[in-house]
């Protein structure tokens, strides 16, 4: 369940501003702020099961958004090949320009 709210908060991340702003502001009480369903039910004036529906088809436009996209699996891999070089350059001890270069690279996706 853990992973999956990491995951969720990646998603919200990238594609949050696509979401109503209900949308938004649920998934961020949940998830972000760690809010109870009957919490977030009180701030925005639903029912309990209305905060989870809403919760749910929420997380489900992310995840299409992300199926059609793949915005953040591309940041994430972005991430791992930029720190996947740094380390390679610092292990075969690169050009200083070229570390550099390859340590920009590594700084703009973290």
């Amino acid at each position: 369940m853990f992973e999956k709210n990491l995951h969720i908060g990646f998603l919200l991340d990238f594609y949050g501003d696509v979401l109503s702003e209900r949308k938004r502001t649920v998934l961020d009480y949940y998830y972000n702020q760690d809010l109870s369903l009957a919490e977030i039910a009180g701030e925005i004036g639903i029912s309990r099961q209305g905060v989870r529906e809403l919760i749910k088809k929420a997380e489900e436009e992310l995840y299409f958004y992300e199926e059609k996209l793949g915005l953040a699996e591309r940041f994430r891999m972005a991430q791992q090949q930029a720190e996947r070089l740094l380390g390679l350059l610092r292990e075969k001890g690169a050009d200083d320009e070229i570390y550099r270069a390859a340590e920009s690279l590594a700084n703009s996706v973290r």
